[in-house]
């Protein structure tokens, strides 16, 4: 019984030491690299077909939730860093469309306030895609914005995108079936 012991305590210790260096290698990565740079955005510098990717959206109270304009036919692919059910994806839209689909995807929240759009700029000061998040009611959450949205430049034309909770917020982060914290009604 006590190898058994044993021998679980050190499965657990490995595995544990290999999240972490996982988890640490990509922090380390992501730290010697500069995301790219984003900037307010005008709705009239929507001009093309973009690809769209939906994220998040996925319960009544899902503060994790934005959505992403590629541009089409440009150098850059955006990849979300996040499990495949965590976002959708439509191709071919046209700026008319992927705007009016990108607003109704963002705005469900009953805490959204407003939209916010950003454009996202490659190393040579162009605009490579956009994003728009929601923002929420100050109050609710005690800032209106309130998701770390990074791009990270990798080989090959990939824009790695990184998605999360602003940390301050994380201990009020509720999930269905969970405990619900202060962050959502029960």
């Amino acid at each position: 019984m006590k190898m058994l012991q044993k021998f679980f305590s050190l499965t657990i210790v490995l595995c544990s030491l290999s999240f972490m260096s996982l988890h640490l290698g990509e922090s380390d990565a992501c730290a010697r690299a500069k995301p790219l740079k984003t900037e307010t955005a005008d709705a009239v510098e929507i001009k093309g077909t973009f690809t769209v990717i939906f994220y998040g959206g996925a319960y009544a109270d899902d503060l994790e939730t934005v959505a992403i304009l590629d541009n089409e036919g440009d150098q850059y692919t955006f990849e979300p860093f996040a499990p495949d059910f965590d976002y959708v994806i439509k191709k071919g839209l046209s700026a008319g469309e992927a705007l009016k689909a990108t607003e109704k995807f963002v705005t469900f929240h009953p805490s959204f306030w407003r939209t916010q759009l950003i454009k996202i700029i490659d190393p040579e000061g162009n605009i490579i895609g956009f994003e728009l998040k929601p923002l929420y009611v100050p109050f609710i959450y005690g800032t209106s914005d309130v998701l770390d949205i990074y791009y990270w430049l990798k080989k090959g034309g990939k824009i790695k995108v990184t998605i999360r909770l602003n940390p301050s917020l994380e201990k009020l982060k509720f999930h269905p079936g969970g405990d619900g914290g202060s962050g959502g009604g029960n």
